[in-house]
């Protein structure tokens, strides 16, 4: 069986990120972008998701995260991608995951098709000095480039921090779930249209 592994760079005018993944991994980390509490929830994805992960990334943090973030949610979502194969893998993911109060939900399917259903009502705006707004813009650059349908959910929580831990640890294990070789379904796209190319 081949190694799912990808590296991919992406370099624009606003930042310069290079992605490498290995989704049969152990969990390994390593990330440099100076946004410390991206690089707390992505850990949670390489840990849950058991994907060996390392991310560098360099962006305009002078004027604000929001090009970083997006850029490495797209990067990740390329690199998954690249490194999968569909055929022979399990396709659907979920998980439920609580920390403290907080609970949350996340379902994926590697459908060839981008889609993203996102509602986490945070109580705050910030997490220290992160806009948690910028967690949606990560999502959708990862949906529309791996070509996955995502779901999340936050079901409850007071405390933003918890939310957003929740919803990156059901991420990792939902995508961890998903991307699972199928001993029933080796060799078989897991669609009845025999494609999941879109």
């Amino acid at each position: 069986m081949s190694e799912r592994k990808a590296s991919v760079e992406r370099n624009t005018n606003e930042t310069r990120i290079k992605v490498s993944v290995n989704i049969d991994g152990t969990g390994k980390f390593s990330m440099k972008s100076g946004l410390p509490f991206l690089e707390h929830m992505l850990e949670q994805v390489a840990r849950h998701g058991l994907i060996d992960l390392d991310i560098v990334a360099d962006g305009d943090l002078q004027i604000d995260a929001h090009h970083t973030v997006e850029d490495i949610g797209i990067t990740l979502g390329q690199a998954i991608g690249k490194a999968l194969s569909l055929t022979g893998i399990r396709r659907y993911g979920h998980a439920y995951v609580p920390l403290d109060e907080a609970l949350s939900r996340v379902v994926i399917d590697f459908s060839g098709r981008p889609g993203l259903e996102y509602h986490i009502p945070f109580k705050r705006g910030t997490v220290g000095d992160f806009d948690v707004d910028l967690f949606f813009e990560f999502f959708q650059g990862f949906v529309n480039h791996a070509k996955v349908t995502l779901h999340i959910d936050n079901l409850r929580g007071n405390n933003a921090h918890h939310q957003i831990e929740t919803v990156f640890k059901a991420f990792g294990r939902a995508v961890r779930m998903a991307i699972e070789h199928d001993p029933r379904m080796a060799g078989t796209v897991p669609s009845t249209k025999g494609t999941l190319t879109g």
